[in-house]
């Protein structure tokens, strides 16, 4: 039976770290991270969440982007389980986008990313995956790849300019300003 996690938060050393590879994919002990992911991440209302993240150093993501109170306008897929995951190759040109995270709570910024990467990673079942993401989903590739190396959106805003609370940033996508 899956449980929810606790997320760790901005300050804990163990968000700052690099992840290591995960060896074998069906190991009992990553087929629970990787239920428990998915149900802490649907209680939380995040579009991902990254094993460093509940302060398990693997090299494995969820991407799972929904409609949902944090983020009303997501497009809907169904929920992926990404292990060792890389960037093959990326769109020359970038855009800005809000994002949030589950161990940033209560900020968001404007963050630059690429339109779309082309990833591979391995699947739940061993499988190795090639695809073509774009827009939001390829936002949250990125963004959760980040946290496989320590890195969080806010070492990638451009000005604290570009920072709202999340308070603010409900009120612009309530009056669709954003």
């Amino acid at each position: 039976m899956s449980k929810s996690l606790s997320i760790i938060k901005l300050g804990n050393p163990l968000l700052r770290q690099s992840s290591y590879e995960v060896n074998n994919v069906k190991d009992t002990r990553i087929q629970k991270l990787i239920d428990d992911l998915m149900k802490t991440l649907t209680e939380t209302n995040g579009v991902g969440i990254a094993a460093p993240q509940v302060a398990v150093n693997y090299r494995l993501f969820i991407v799972a982007s929904r409609p949902n109170p944090r983020y009303p306008n997501a497009p809907f897929m169904e929920p992926i389980a990404m292990i060792n995951p890389k960037i093959i190759e990326h769109s020359a040109e970038t855009v800005k986008g809000w994002e949030g995270c589950l161990s940033v709570p209560g900020i968001r910024g404007l963050v630059p990313r690429y339109q779309s990467v082309t990833v591979e990673y391995t699947d739940i079942t061993g499988d190795s995956k090639n695809v073509k993401l774009v827009d939001f989903v390829a936002r949250i590739f990125q963004h959760e790849y980040d946290h496989l190396d320590g890195i969080v959106f806010l070492d990638r805003v451009e000005s604290t300019k570009e920072l709202i609370s999340e308070e603010e940033y409900q009120k612009l996508q309530n009056s669709d300003k954003l």
